[in-house]
Formats: structure tokens, sequence, C-alpha cells
């Protein structure tokens, strides 16, 4: 539920602005008296022209009353009301391989050396801000899967929890079975015209019980589409590796990606597959992948309006009124 203050026809508001001038015109907010006594003072003040303390009140109730029509003749009003967005029909869950292999430093961001995993969590994060309307979750797996976030048109919460995505969390190895089956289970009870997971790994299915072929079909049964991203460079690539001292000095070596059983496991479920060599190329395939899977921003907007002009117009009728009164009776002036 949402709030706000307005004015129909703020334009008027101008008019506040001639209430000083016209404040000086009148002369130092009072009027001359109507009856004056011969006094030793007025020697004096020969020449000035004599105010009574009567006469300016009265021009100040009529200032306040013009302040308060003009307010009103603005017409403010209190608006409540509230915008549902829809959900764009379209579930998809993010799956992100974190095995020790995602360290290899093939990538760069901001022109700098890059581990796979940093690239792939900046591009992910840009990916998630392209997509306000789709219900979003999040798998992460090395040897085995762990869910990171459940299906969640709260996108902040979901970057803040992608953030927090790092190396080590589980034992290593490439359960690619298994996080499939994972990321289908939390799509299991979407209602959503079209489900989609996005798997990206840098190996080969080493761990798990699930074969990954077996793990597509399920997830076509289920009516789930899958888009297969293999990441890293192709041949050889540097990685960190640490020695009985703890120190950490770079090694070189052979990336190996299944690709065949990624273009397979798309395939079957109708999804395409796709390989990232760099940063650029990682980039632009989720930039394929969300031309692919378009939605339609749907809006329901609710407001009532309640008018308060009569707040500011009774009591600028009323000072009016007592303006009037006042002068044509208490203090009336004599002739």
């Amino acid at each position: 539920m949402t709030e706000s203050y307005q004015f129909v026809h703020p334009q008027f508001l101008w008019l506040l602005l001639l209430l000083p001038l016209l404040a000086l015109w009148k002369g130092r907010w009072g009027r001359p008296v109507a009856l004056r006594m011969p006094s030793t003072d007025d020697a004096i003040r020969v020449g000035a022209r004599p105010r009574s303390a009567v006469g300016g009140v009265l021009a100040f109730l009529g200032l306040l009353a013009l302040a308060l029509l003009i307010v009103a003749l603005a017409r403010p009003r209190h608006g409540t009301g509230s915008t549902d967005i829809e959900a764009s029909g379209i579930d998809l869950v993010l799956t992100l391989d974190v095995s020790g292999s995602m360290e290899a430093l093939d990538f760069k961001l901001a022109g700098k050396p890059a581990n796979r995993l940093e690239v792939v969590k900046n591009v992910v994060a840009k990916f998630i801000g392209q997509r306000p309307n789709d219900k979003l979750g999040m798998v992460a797996f090395a040897g085995r899967p762990y869910l990171v976030s459940p299906l969640t048109l709260d996108h902040e919460f979901l970057a803040k929890r992608l953030a927090e995505v790092k190396l080590g969390q589980v034992e290593d190895g490439t359960a690619i079975g298994s996080a499939i089956a994972s990321a289908a289970s939390h799509l299991r009870d979407s209602t959503a015209k079209s489900r989609i997971i996005i798997l990206l790994t840098d190996g080969v299915n080493n761990a798990g019980a699930v074969n990954p072929l077996t793990a597509a079909e399920a997830a076509k049964a289920m009516g789930i589409k899958i888009y297969t991203i293999g990441a890293g460079t192709r041949g050889e690539a540097p990685v960190p590796v640490r020695d009985g001292f703890g120190r950490t000095h770079l090694q070189t070596m052979k990336v190996e990606i299944d690709e065949e059983v990624l273009r397979a496991i798309a395939s079957a479920t109708g999804g395409q597959s796709f390989r990232a060599t760099d940063t650029d190329s990682l980039a632009k395939i989720y930039d394929a992948i969300n031309q692919l899977e378009t939605t339609t921003r749907k809006l329901k907007q609710y407001q009532h309006y309640d008018e308060l002009f009569l707040w500011w117009l009774a009591p600028g009728l009323g000072l009016l009124l007592l303006e009037l009164v006042l002068n044509q009776t208490r203090y009336r002036r004599l002739p």
C-alpha cells in the first residue's frame, strides 16, 4: 500500500507569491484610523500616515483567508493505492558449478585475470537484474548440490545469496546429474507456464548417483527446459595450486568439458547448449537466453483519492466571513 499527497491544479499555488505584495500594498498590515484626536505627538509624526492595530489584525485575517482559499483552489487530495506485479509466467532456476576447477584463471574482469566463479557471479547478477518479473531460484553444486535460494520474486535477496556463493562449501567434484535433479525438484510444484533450468559447468560429471541424461529425461517429463553452458577456455588454463607449505602457485591444467553430454541434455528438453570461452562470450550467452525467454511486464494498479480541499475552503471562508463581520460591527471605522 502506498500513500501520496498531490494537488490537482498546482499552478494556482503561484498566487500565494502575490500575498506578500498585497500586504505591502495595504501598508504595514494596517489601515488609517477613522478618527484622530489632537496631541503633542502629532508634531513629531507630521506627514506620517497613522495606522491602527485593529486594522493590522483585520488585514492579517483577510490575507490568511485568501491563502487558504488559494490552496483549496489548487485542490489538494490524499491518494492511497497499490501496484501489483504479476509474475511473468516463467520460473527459472540458475544452477552453478562451484567445484574446485572454477578457480581457474582463464577469464577476465575489468581487464584483469579472474577466476571462473567470480566472472560467472558477475554475469549472473546482471542477468538477474534483467528479469524483474520472473520467479528465480538458485542451486549450486560441486560433489553434491545445495540450495542457494528458493524460487522468489525478491531479487534483492537472491542477489545477496549469490554474492555469498563461494568455493569449498561442499565436497569437491562435479555432480551434474544430481544438480539437474535438485533444480528440477524445486520446479516440481511450480504452476508457471514455462519452467527453465540454466545449468553452467566447467567439467565432466564425476560425482553423484544420478546420470545427467536420466535427470534430463525426468526434467523433460516434468515439462522443464534446460539451457546448458560449458564455461572455460579451450586447451589449458592456469589454476592456483597450494603446496605442502601453504604457498600458492599457478599450474597449467587441461580443460575438460563434456560438451557432448551438455548438448544432449539441452536437446532432450528442448533447450540449447552454449560454450563460453571468455568473459565476453559468457555475457553474450546469458543475453541470448534472456532474449529467447522473453517476458511481458504486467501491472495491476489500484488508486483511491480523498479530496482535501474542504479542509482549506471551510476555514478560508470562515476567516473571510469573520473579517467582514468585524469590519462592519465592532471594528467599524467612523466616518
